[in-house]
């Protein structure tokens, strides 16, 4: 429960469902129910008509953490958790929503690198939506302005071919982003290859924190 993401709680099912696809060992003979009906101050539950949605409690969070001898989320951090977790919730695009999704998994195992990685291909994945609504016609000269080795785009999956780079320039150009926005997410470009790329660098997580910030709030 603690590191899965149910903003409106998990019910009984549904974790042991998550446990097994975990393999956790024996997990398909597990009182789910019981062992949560008996976790006291730890868990909270609400019924959402058909059963008990269960969520962690502040005593359930400091329990696990203090149990598992990780340290305690600062507040930043949750706050970038929810925004992913609510971001979950509102995105039509499936493909973007599978990135994010990812990104708050990984985000919340503190698997930083791999959450800014999906994170910006998410949003990449959002802006290149509505930069290709602007029609080919204005996107394309706008592309080779910035990168005039990049062949002409003829169809939306054409956007693996250009740099994100240069896709940021042109959504610039365009009038998709202003030059705060844009300069932001350069600087958030450089932090997503410092965590692709396979070096020791390894980002802090208020770090981390800011950029999902900055991210979220720019592009979605």
């Amino acid at each position: 429960m603690y590191f899965l993401s149910y903003p409106e709680g998990i019910t009984a099912a549904e974790l042991k469902a998550e446990l097994v696809r975990a393999r956790v060992p024996k997990a398909k003979q597990f009182n789910v129910a019981d062992v949560l009906g008996k976790s006291g101050p730890l868990v909270k539950a609400s019924h959402d008509g058909k059963a008990n949605r269960w969520s962690l409690t502040g005593s359930g969070q400091t329990h696990v953490t203090e149990a598992l001898g990780l340290q305690g989320p600062h507040p930043e951090v949750v706050n970038a958790a929810d925004g992913l977790a609510a971001l979950t919730q509102s995105l039509g695009d499936d493909v973007a929503r599978g990135f994010i999704e990812e990104a708050l998994i990984c985000y919340q195992v503190d698997a930083r690198r791999a959450a800014v990685v999906f994170l910006w291909s998410g949003a990449m994945r959002h802006l290149q939506e509505k930069a290709f609504a602007y029609g080919l016609a204005v996107l394309n000269p706008a592309i080779q302005r910035h990168d005039g080795r990049t062949k002409q785009m003829a169809k939306f999956e054409d956007f693996s071919a250009v740099r994100d780079v240069t896709q940021l320039l042109a959504f610039r150009e365009i009038g998709l982003l202003d030059k705060g926005e844009w300069q932001t997410l350069q600087e958030c470009l450089d932090l997503r290859n410092r965590c692709g790329h396979p070096t020791k660098y390894k980002p802090r997580a208020n770090k981390v924190a800011g950029f999902i910030e900055d991210v979220v709030g720019i592009v979605f």
